[in-house]
Parts: C-alpha cells; structure tokens; sequence
C-alpha cells in the first residue's frame, strides 16, 4: 500500500445505520410483489450493495455492470469504458442502480443512457456518498447515505489504485 495518512471520515457504525435507514425507504417505495434488480457499479459498490441488498425488505436480484472513468487516477478522465456488461435483460423491470459515489456525473449519465435503451420500467439511483461540488453533470439521485464536501475518501469499497476497498469505515486519504 503507498504510504499516505488515513482519517476516519465516516464510523462503521454511521454506515450501518444510515444504510438501515436507506433500506427502509426504499423497501417504502417499490411494490412489494416484484423484484428490485439492484444494479452495481463494479468494483466499489460491492460492500454498499451487499449491506443495502439486506436492509431492503423486498424480494432483490443482483446483477453487475463494470465502467471505468478513473483508472488509478484521483480524477475522471471524463471517458467512461464499459468493462463488464450485465448479464441479465432489464427488460420491465425496476431498476436501482448501486453506486458507491456520485462525484462529476459522468459515470452515471453514460450508464443512465445505456440501460434506458434497455426498456426497464424504472430506474432509480442510490449512493452512499454524494460529492455535489464536484458535479459536471447533472444527475437525479433517489437515495443518498451521505453528502460530503470534495474529499478523496477510501475505504468500505471505495479505493485508491485498488487499494483501501477493505476498510471497515470511509476515511480521508491525506498525502
């Protein structure tokens, strides 16, 4: 791991209830007799959406899609690469996808306008960290754990160069 200073931004404990809270309002909104098809953003979403599949009380079916805008970069490059397509048709079906952060908007509008051509019935976003300053494009986000002030942050999914993803709590990656 590159040597850089780490300061707890999020607690575990934060996490956890505000995904409960989350699920809640989710289980609220969709009919109780379909399936949700919780759609994650690989690879950060991973942790989130394991937690957030379990706070939801409906009948949930993963499916997985891979975009890349980063690299092992801090920032966007700004081109969005599919690297993993879903496996599944979405065809009619209530779609939540599953990010891990909502920064510039770029991943997310490319990814809204691929499913759409897909015919769903809904599709709805949910993310646990929400960075607004950052926002290049505009995007609806339905479900928000936390909005943060523009921090690069690592930990519960979320990595630096792939490292970090495993960290119980969000931090501060500081130089």
């Amino acid at each position: 791991m590159p040597a850089a200073s780490l300061r707890v931004f999020l607690s575990a404990a934060q996490i956890r209830t505000r995904i409960e809270e989350m699920g809640k309002q989710i289980t609220a909104d969709y009919p109780a007799g379909t399936p949700l098809y919780l759609v994650g953003i690989l690879k950060g979403s991973v942790v989130f959406l394991s937690d957030l599949a379990r706070a939801i009380k409906l009948p949930v079916r993963f499916e997985f899609i891979g975009l890349s805008s980063y690299g092992k970069d801090k920032t966007t490059s700004g081109e969005v690469q599919l690297t993993k397509d879903l496996g599944t048709s979405v065809e009619g079906a209530d779609i939540l996808i599953v990010e891990d952060i909502v920064d510039s908007g770029v991943t997310l509008t490319y990814l809204l306008q691929v499913l759409k051509q897909r015919k769903p019935r809904s599709i709805q976003i949910a993310t646990l960290l929400d960075k607004p300053d950052r926002r290049q494009r505009p995007i609806d986000v339905a479900y928000v754990g936390f909005q943060i002030p523009n921090e690069f942050v690592v930990g519960y999914g979320l990595d630096y160069a792939e490292d970090y993803r495993n960290l119980p709590d969000i931090c501060i990656l500081e130089p």
